[in-house]
């Protein structure tokens, strides 16, 4: 009777084992029907990105509600690659402060919302290879004497939170009062307004909303060097990533790229700048 019980034990001890082996399979990415994984996205039927729906040109909504720009219109791409259909692609509008947030909790795929790299990003998130470089910048109202960098000491200057000039101005300038917004149609009209002395945020950004908002310029000054803007995974998802990056390698024979800018970004930006100077075909910098 001792051995029929020692030998039940012993295979439930077995049966036991092999079932915690199973489960830290699915958890260091052995199971490949992981969330966000290349064969969970096409069970699905569908890839499901973050992406910006108030920031043109790069992601915004038309008349009808329908997501365009650089960045989703790329989505739209990955998407035909991916799955063999455009449509096959569920956007879910985020903020720059949700970005990595959604990640992280598998509400998303990707991050395809005009994200720059950045070292403490590296360490929450995997970056792809880049599409494009950006600098950051403080757009000012021409009436504000406001003309560099350190005329900004005691204003306050309006932010999007989570963005990288929320960032760097919260760590590097303690002289300056910030003004947070969740959203950049919320810190743009803000600055418009006249509720603060400049809005700091990606240079693009800017410089498509003062084309078409006269009375309000940039500081030529830079508040950090270029840097490049890059799609994000999931922190260890290196099956998504070297996809994308591959696929990125396989639109720059195609220069893909310049064609969305010469569709979205070109106006923006004017004629006379150099799309190269933004763009980095192929995922190179």
């Amino acid at each position: 009777m001792k051995k029929k019980k020692l030998g039940t034990l012993i295979l439930s001890a077995l049966l036991l084992i092999g079932v915690l082996a199973g489960c830290g399979n699915s958890a260091d990415g052995g199971n490949k029907s992981a969330a966000g994984s290349l064969d969970a996205i096409k069970k699905r039927g569908k890839l499901i990105v973050g992406v910006f729906s108030d920031k043109p040109p790069f992601g915004f909504t038309d008349e009808k509600g329908n997501y365009i720009g650089f960045d989703n219109d790329l989505a739209k791409r990955f998407a035909k690659d991916l799955l063999g259909d455009e449509s096959k692609v569920e956007f879910v509008p985020v903020e720059p402060a949700s970005r990595i947030p959604y990640l992280q909790s598998d509400k998303v795929d990707l991050i395809l919302a005009n994200m720059t790299v950045t070292d403490a990003r590296k360490e929450q998130v995997d970056f792809t290879n880049p599409t494009m470089k950006v600098a950051t910048q403080v757009l000012v109202s021409d009436k504000s004497g406001i003309k560099t960098l350190d005329d900004l000491k005691g204003k306050k200057i309006i932010v999007t939170k989570g963005t990288t000039a929320d960032i760097y101005l919260t760590e590097h300038r303690k002289d300056v009062e910030l003004i947070k917004y969740d959203k950049n149609t919320e810190s743009l009209q803000a600055l418009k307004d006249g509720r603060g002395d400049g809005y700091a945020q990606d240079n693009f950004i800017l410089i498509s909303w003062a084309k078409d908002n006269p009375g309000f310029h940039l500081i030529d000054e830079k508040l950090e060097k270029e840097a490049p803007i890059a799609p994000a995974v999931k922190k260890g998802n290196t099956e998504l990533r070297d996809w994308v990056n591959k696929e990125l390698q396989t639109l720059g024979k195609e220069h893909y790229l310049i064609e969305l800018y010469n569709k979205y970004v070109k106006d923006a930006l004017g004629a006379d700048t150099d799309p190269y100077e933004v763009i980095t075909e192929d995922g190179k910098i």
